[in-house]
């Protein structure tokens, strides 16, 4: 008897929860990170622009045309002394009221900032200019890396990672501190929303011990965070390991993802990061399950 089945190709495997596009500061557009998608392929992807949804609603609207999962998503630089914490949103409402009136605010503060900036690298002696720097932004939201990308190109320093080094990061002569959300309000936008709470790459904490990791998550997860991402190009195998510890100590989601920017970081690629990433399509499951809990009772902090 002929078997009238048909064959259909298994799905793909894998996801990529941390993608910057021409939103914020990547150099692909939505559409071209969703084909690239393709090409992996991936079962799902989230963009995770810098405090704006503009790129995960772009990536939304092409939702039906692509095999692609997309999930909506966010990163949001938190008040953090001692080093940088990003909390990533998963699976938020696009057209909530108060995600986006705190999104107006770190908008507008991101916008001052970068005038600042460009005025204290004019008084620096460096001839530069706002047009020019939004041009290279591609129409999407300004912010650092394209200050740095006009640096190289008027051949004032030879790299992104120079600018930063010589101008642009925390302390230097060009930098100028900006408005952040607390971590408890990041938290509680992200989670008011229906959204997933996730802190981000915990190396870029800078914390010195697990000790003192595991507190500062500890703390975290009492103001409504709910997972931890865990896969990540620069972790490595043995701070993975930590990281996916001290997420199942705390009862917290693991999640990963590329932090893929394009050409401002063309060692990392969409799906596979440096090329050893594979992150598994059950953390998209696990983070289905917990949205849309909402924001749990967070104390003054």
């Amino acid at each position: 008897m002929t078997d009238l089945r048909v064959n259909t190709p298994p799905k793909p495997l894998y996801i990529d929860l941390h993608i910057h596009s021409t939103a914020s500061d990547g150099s692909l557009s939505p559409r071209e990170i969703i084909k690239a998608a393709e090409k992996v392929p991936l079962r799902a992807m989230a963009i995770t622009d810098h405090d704006t949804i503009d790129g995960s609603a772009e990536a939304l609207q092409h939702s039906k045309s692509t095999d692609v999962e997309i999930l909506s998503g966010i990163e949001i630089s938190a008040d953090f002394e001692s080093g940088a914490m990003h909390l990533l949103g998963y699976l938020f409402r696009l057209d909530d009221v108060r995600l986006g009136q705190v999104l107006e605010v770190v908008q507008k503060s991101r916008a001052e900032r970068n005038l600042q900036i460009i005025q204290r690298l004019q008084d620096l002696g460096i001839d530069i200019d706002y047009d020019e720097v939004s041009e290279a932004s591609g129409g999407g939201q300004v912010g650092r890396p394209h200050i740095a990308g006009v640096l190289v190109q008027r051949g004032v320093v030879q790299s992104i990672d120079e600018a930063f080094v010589t101008f642009l990061r925390k302390g230097g002569p060009a930098y100028v501190e900006r408005y952040r959300l607390s971590p408890a309000e990041a938290i509680k936008t992200i989670r008011g929303a229906g959204g997933v709470a996730v802190l981000g790459h915990p190396s870029t904490l800078n914390t010195k011990t697990e000790a003192e990791l595991d507190k500062i998550i500890a703390g975290l997860k009492g103001v409504g965070l709910q997972g931890v991402e865990t896969y990540y190009p620069s972790h490595g195998p043995v701070r993975t390991a930590l990281y996916e510890r001290l997420a199942r100590h705390h009862g917290l989601l693991v999640t990963g993802g590329s932090d893929f920017h394009g050409a401002a970081k063309s060692w990392v690629h969409i799906g596979f990061g440096s090329g050893d990433l594979r992150i598994p399509y059950r953390l998209v499951e696990d983070l289905k399950q917990t949205a849309g809990s909402g924001p749990d009772p967070v104390p003054h902090a």
